[in-house]
This record gives structure tokens, C-alpha cells and sequence, in this order.
């Protein structure tokens, strides 16, 4: 069974079992430059901790439903949706009880299409839906890889960053062989580089040489400004933009347009969607 083809929606997976390597931090920044440039995008926070919901600057007392709904308990999820403070961007928010779904689902009827099911009713309104995975191999993941049509692999620029990488490779192709026949490897994101470390230089050729031109040509420089806009629950683009994190986010963002967006003829112009009109920014 494949994902759902009938959205122009491309939904990535950001997953990497290992935590602390920037699942979160690309999801919110690569969606709010996408948003920039006047794509419209959704955040599903499938993550226990909901980072990416309190990043993107939800309020608690904001959030209704939640992922956590969505999954174990079939609620419609365009009602789950919230608008954010980024024009074009919307989230799904995550909920502390996803630490349980594992079990609740165990015996659910098509566990591993929950996700994808309900993001065939709402996937046409949007351009890209970008879901947060939580750091294991675990059920909501899978829901990730079989509603996907990529896989964006956020990777440490660290030896301990590799280890785990086979692990999820074979996961991924036990999920296209078993449950989304046209799963890919979107890219690899080199992230956390030090450029005063010889071991990131390292690890970044090893990463290149083996995967060639799936490993995304902008890295992710470690930047303390990245690291403290969560804690004013803002993307970092909204924080400071001019950090060397949030131009590396956007150089992302148009890499990845670039790669989906087939050349246009001379003095073509981009077309925009039926009835989409711009929001400013």
C-alpha cells in the first residue's frame, strides 16, 4: 500500500531515532522559511515532549486536541489544527499522552495507517506537511514513514551520530517493501557543525561519500541563537534572522524547493494554486 496520492502535499518525516541531533529545531525553522516562501505548511508534532508545539509559540491553554487524539482515538484532524504566529504556518499539536500510544495502538485495527489516513482528508490545502517523529523506532514513527512520501534525516556532525543511522535505513526499507512502496530518502541534514572541529569535517565526508548527493549541500552550524528561541517559543527565523542558524535554515528551505521544483523556461513565471492567494509576511 502506498501513501496517499491524490494531495499535492509532499509530507517529509523528520526522523533519526537518536535524540538531541535537531528533528525539532528543522522542523520548525525549515517550516517557517518554507512558509516565507509562500508555501503553505503544516507541523504535526508526533513527539511526547511537544517541542515543536511550545517552539512554534502554541499556548497551552490554546491546545484542545492533540496528535495523541488523532491517533489512538481516530478524532477528525482538521479540527486538531492550529494556526501559528507564521503566516502559511499551521501545527498539529503533540501531547505528553503519546508516550502511551505505543501500547494502546498495539491492537489496533491498520495501526500502521492511522496517520495516513487522516492526513488523506486534509492533505490537498497544503504544500508541505512536515511531521516531528519522536526519537525511537517506534509505532508513531512507522505511522511517519507509511503516510511519507520522504524521509529528511537531521544528522549530528559526531562519531555517535552514525551508529544508529543503519538502524534506521533498515527501518525504512522494511516500511517501503511492507506498507508505502514509494517511501524514499529525502536527504540527510548535516546538523550541530563546528567548523573549529576536525571530527564534524569527518563525519561530513564520511556522510557525503556514502550517501552522495542525498546529503543536503547546506549544513546546520551549531548557533546559540537556535538554541535559546525556543525559549521565547519563536522559530528562530522570527528571533533573530540574521543568525547564522536561521540563513542556513532558509539556504535549506531553497535547496529543498529547488530539488522539487522541475526548471522553468525563460521568462516563466511561477504560477500560484486556484483560488491561493498570497498572505504577506
Amino acid at each position: 500500500m502506498n501513501a496517499a496520492s491524490d494531495s499535492s502535499a509532499r509530507i517529509l518525516a523528520i526522523a533519526n531515532q537518536k535524540g538531541g541531533v535537531g528533528k525539532t529545531t528543522t522542523a520548525i525553522n525549515l517550516a517557517t522559511a518554507l512558509a516565507a516562501c509562500d508555501k503553505r505548511v503544516l507541523v504535526l508534532d508526533t513527539d511526547p515532549q511537544g517541542n515543536a508545539t511550545t517552539g512554534l509559540g502554541v499556548p497551552r491553554e490554546a491546545v484542545g486536541l492533540t496528535s495523541y487524539d488523532v491517533l489512538v482515538d481516530g478524532a477528525p484532524i482538521a479540527g486538531a489544527i492550529l494556526a501559528s504566529q507564521v503566516p502559511q504556518l499551521w501545527i498539529l499539536p503533540g501531547s505528553v499522552d503519546l508516550a502511551g500510544a505505543e501500547l494502546e495502538l498495539a491492537s489496533a485495527l491498520a495501526r500502521e495507517f492511522r496517520l495516513r489516513n487522516a492526513l488523506a482528508t486534509i492533505a490537498a490545502a497544503y504544500d508541505y506537511i512536515l511531521v516531528d517523529c519522536p526519537p525511537s523506532l517506534n509505532l508513531i514513527t512507522v505511522n511517519a514513514l507509511t503516510a511519507a512520501t520522504g524521509v529528511l534525516v537531521p544528522l549530528q556532525c559526531e562519531y555517535y551520530a552514525l551508529e544508529g543511522l543503519s538502524q534506521l535505513l533498515k527501518t525504512v526499507e522494511l516500511v517501503k517493501q511492507n506498507l508505502n512502496s514509494t517511501l524514499e530518502i529525502e536527504g540527510v541534514v548535516l546538523t550541530m557543525y563546528d567548523r573549529r572541529n576536525n571530527l564534524c569535517d569527518m563525519v561530513a565526508a564520511d556522510v557525503r561519500r556514502h550517501f552522495g548527493d542525498k546529503v543536503f549541500d547546506t549544513v546546520i552550524p551549531r548557533n546559540v541563537r537556535l538554541s535559546e528561541a525556543p525559549s521565547h517559543g519563536k522559530p528562530a527565523l522570527l528571533y533573530d534572522l540574521r543568525c547564522s542558524g536561521s540563513q542556513a535554515y532558509i539556504q535549506l528551505a531553497g535547496e529543498l524547493l529547488r530539488r522539487h521544483q522541475p526548471a522553468e523556461a525563460p521568462g516563466e513565471a511561477p504560477s500560484e494554486a486556484p483560488g491561493q492567494q498570497r498572505e504577506s509576511a
